[in-house]
C-alpha cells in the first residue's frame, strides 16, 4: 500500500493512458465536401453507376439488333408501299427494279426520290430474282431493302440524359404489337424532349419500315432499346432513382396530380386490349389513369403516351 501510495504522490512522468490522437482528429472535421459523383443518392452519383456498369458490361461492338443476335434486313415490296417508305425517309440501302418494267409515275418517283436521297443502290434484277428474295409475294417490280435497325440499350437512354444534365424521360412499351404505334410513341417521345423508348425483344413491335413511317423521321434522333425482359429493365431503372409510373384505367392516381413525372420518370404503356402485364404492373411504383369524360375505354398506345408526356413536359418547363 505504500509502495502504492508513494508512487500515486510522486511527481515524476512516465507512461500514461492517452487518447490515441482520437481527440487530436476529432477536431481535424471530415475534410471537405465529397463531389456530387460519390454522394450517395445524388443524381450525378446514379449516372456514375449507370456509365460503370455499362462499362463494365461485355457487349459486342456491332449493336445492330439490339442484346440478343442480329436482325435481318427487311423488305418493303410493292410500287405503293416502296414509295411511302421512301418519302417517309426510311433508311434503305437497295432499290431492286424489275427488268423490262412498265414504267408508270411510281416507279418514276421511286427512282427520282431514291437518287435524290443518295446512298441508296440501284439494282435491275429479272422477275424471277425478285420473287425469290420476296419469297413470292406480289412486289410489282419494286423491292426497297431496309437495314436492320440499330437498338440501344436501356441503360444507355438514362445515361445519355444524365449527360445532358436533364432527368430521364422514357417511355417502354409492355405488349404493344402494332409497329404504327411504336412509331407514333417515338414520334411523341421526341415532341415533347423525351430520351428514348423501351421495348420487349420478344413478342412486341420493332422499328420496322412502318414504325419508321410513322415516326414521321423521328426515328433518327429518337434511340428506341430493346430489352430481354422489361421487368428486369424496370428493375434497374428503379434502382438507379428513376420512378417507373404505369398506365392503367383503375389506377390509384390521375396523370396531374402525380408530383413523380417532374422528376426522373419511366411511363409505362400497355396494350390497348390488355393493358399491362401482371409482373410489369407490380413492378410500377405507380399506377395513374388518365381521366377520360367522353366515356372510352381506352386509348391506344400513341396517344396515351402523347397525354401523359405533355403532363411531364409542362412540370419540367
Amino acid at each position: 500500500m505504500a509502495a502504492n501510495s508513494n508512487r500515486r504522490m510522486s511527481g515524476k512522468k512516465g507512461a500514461q493512458v492517452g487518447s490515441g490522437g482520437n481527440r487530436r482528429r476529432g477536431l481535424e472535421g471530415k475534410g471537405p465536401t465529397p463531389p456530387a459523383e460519390m454522394r450517395k443518392g445524388h443524381a450525378k452519383q446514379n449516372a456514375a453507376k449507370i456509365k460503370a456498369k455499362r462499362a463494365q458490361s461485355a457487349r459486342p461492338t456491332n449493336r445492330t439488333g439490339g442484346p440478343r443476335g442480329k436482325a435481318a434486313s427487311e423488305m418493303v415490296v410493292g410500287r405503293n408501299p416502296v414509295v411511302e417508305a421512301l418519302r417517309g425517309g426510311v433508311p434503305a440501302t437497295t432499290l431492286y427494279v424489275q427488268q423490262f418494267i412498265d414504267n408508270d409515275e411510281r416507279v418514276r418517283e421511286a427512282l427520282q426520290v431514291a437518287g435524290e436521297r443518295g446512298g441508296i443502290h440501284l439494282m435491275e434484277a429479272p422477275r424471277p430474282e425478285l420473287d425469290r428474295m420476296t419469297n413470292g409475294l406480289n412486289h410489282q417490280g419494286l423491292v426497297l431493302q431496309v437495314p436492320p435497325y440499330e437498338y440501344a440499350f436501356p441503360e444507355d437512354l438514362a445515361a445519355a440524359a444524365y449527360d445532358e444534365g436533364a432527368d430521364p424521360l422514357i417511355v417502354a412499351l409492355d405488349g404493344v404489337t402494332d409497329p404504327r404505334n411504336l412509331g407514333a410513341v417515338v414520334r411523341s417521345v421526341s415532341a415533347f424532349g423525351g430520351h428514348g423508348v423501351v421495348v420487349p425483344e420478344r413478342r412486341a413491335a420493332g422499328m420496322t419500315a412502318g414504325a419508321w413511317k410513322t415516326s414521321a423521321g423521328t426515328a433518327a434522333r429518337t434511340p428506341v432499346a430493346r430489352a430481354t425482359n422489361l421487368t428486369r429493365a424496370l428493375e434497374q431503372y428503379k434502382k438507379a432513382g428513376i420512378a417507373v409510373v404505369g398506365l392503367a384505367a383503375d389506377g390509384e392516381h390521375t396523370v396531374g396530380d402525380l408530383e413523380a413525372l417532374g422528376g426522373p420518370v419511366v411511363i409505362v404503356v400497355g396494350s390497348e386490349g390488355k393493358g399491362l402485364s401482371r409482373l410489369v404492373g407490380e413492378t410500377c411504383d405507380y399506377r395513374v389513369r388518365i381521366p377520360m369524360p367522353g366515356g372510352a375505354e381506352s386509348l391506344n398506345a400513341g396517344v396515351a403516351a402523347g397525354v401523359v408526356l405533355y403532363e411531364a413536359a409542362r412540370r419540367r418547363a
